[in-house]
């Protein structure tokens, strides 16, 4: 009965952090198109995410740099792609709470959390009380 348990624990454990870390497409709110692809990954206790390759349009830079972001982060005038938007995440309670995420098309910080549903990642940015939720969905 015990080996039961702690492999039914195990299981749950593992099941929950594959849930969220893993690569994951980022889709537009107002148009509905895919924008970028996010790999999320934990590094020394927390969870970070970084973006791995973005959809342009035609003439658009295939491979722009955030000259949104403020001078003084360390992301400002650095390639998108590879760039870390998602930083310092706490795990708590099934979901990733307490740090920030960063849009580098306007160069702004958000408070943030990010959750799972079904299939899908909640990605969530705080500004002040108010907030938007993004769906992300796996990359399979």
């Amino acid at each position: 009965m015990k080996l039961l348990l702690a492999l039914l624990l195990l299981s749950t454990s593992s099941f929950a952090q594959l849930s969220v870390i893993g690569k994951w497409k980022t889709i537009d709110d107002n148009t509905g198109k895919e924008r970028s692809v996010v790999e999320i990954f934990e590094k020394d206790g927390k969870v970070y995410g970084k973006i791995t390759k973005i959809f342009r349009e035609k003439g658009e830079d295939p491979d722009p740099v955030c000259d949104e972001c403020e001078e003084s982060d360390d992301r400002y005038k650095k390639k998108i792609i590879g760039m870390e938007i998602i930083r310092d995440m706490k795990k708590e309670e099934g979901e990733l709470t307490e740090g920030t995420i960063m849009d580098p098309d306007n160069g702004k910080i958000y408070r943030c959390k990010i959750w799972v549903e079904g299939n899908e990642l909640k990605v969530r940015g705080y500004l002040g009380p108010f907030y938007r939720t993004q769906t992300w969905l796996p990359v399979k």
